[in-house]
């Protein structure tokens, strides 16, 4: 039996590798949590600190504590807004990508 790599390794590895991959990503993570995708989002964003900002890490820039950004970013999460866009905004500084919204 060939061994292969589970996705969420391919996809860190990929999100370490290569900046505008990680920048595209958080974009696509934002634009699905707004279309109504919040699972796929969610789990987009939670790939992405895991390969560049750790939990740890997120709860010291948020003020969010780690485990509770366990909870919103996990497949059943429901984070209110004010925290997803404490998570956004801690992401941002490590992808470099700043979402904007028009009104």
């Amino acid at each position: 039996m060939a061994l292969t790599k589970s996705y969420r390794d391919t996809v860190v590895k990929r999100i370490k590798g290569d900046p505008a991959f990680a920048r595209a990503l958080h974009a696509e993570a934002v634009s699905a949590i707004l279309d109504g995708e919040a699972a796929v989002g969610l789990s987009q964003l939670r790939d992405i600190v895991h390969a560049l900002v750790t939990f740890p890490e997120l709860a010291r820039v948020t003020g969010v504590p780690e485990k509770s950004l366990h909870r919103a970013l996990s497949a059943h999460g429901n984070p209110t807004t004010a925290t997803l866009g404490r998570i956004t905004s801690g992401i941002s500084k490590a992808t470099g990508y700043a979402p904007r919204f028009a009104v």
